[in-house]
């Protein structure tokens, strides 16, 4: 969202997840645990190594590629949860009080 356009845009589900890889690396069991198991996982899909996220989004500062970086973990287990991504220093600026509330207003009951 940050760039307005997507992060990993393929036009077919395999070039789209080749495009993943060349940036994040092909996964690994050593990486996540399992992968390789996995039913569409391809033993020949090709080896790429860990990229740079600073080359695919350039306008994001360094917290913005820190917290990007842990939105985009493999292993699930490992990955930064909603939760505590929102407590990152990347939201620290954010205007708290430009949010809409979370205070859901109640409808009245109509007696009758």
């Amino acid at each position: 969202m940050a760039t307005k356009r997507p992060l990993f845009h393929g036009d077919s589900e395999i070039d789209q997840l080749f495009r993943i890889f060349r940036v994040l690396g092909t996964p690994t069991d050593d990486i996540w645990p399992g992968v390789t198991q996995l039913k569409d996982y391809k033993q020949t899909f090709p080896k790429w190594k860990k990229g740079s996220l600073c080359d695919s989004v350039k306008n994001l500062g360094e917290d913005g590629i820190d917290l990007l970086a842990k939105c985009l973990v493999y292993n699930p287990a490992k990955r930064i949860s909603a939760k505590v991504a929102l407590s990152h220093p990347y939201f620290d600026d954010l205007d708290k009080k430009a949010l809409p509330g979370t205070h859901v207003p109640l409808v009245p009951r109509i007696s009758g």
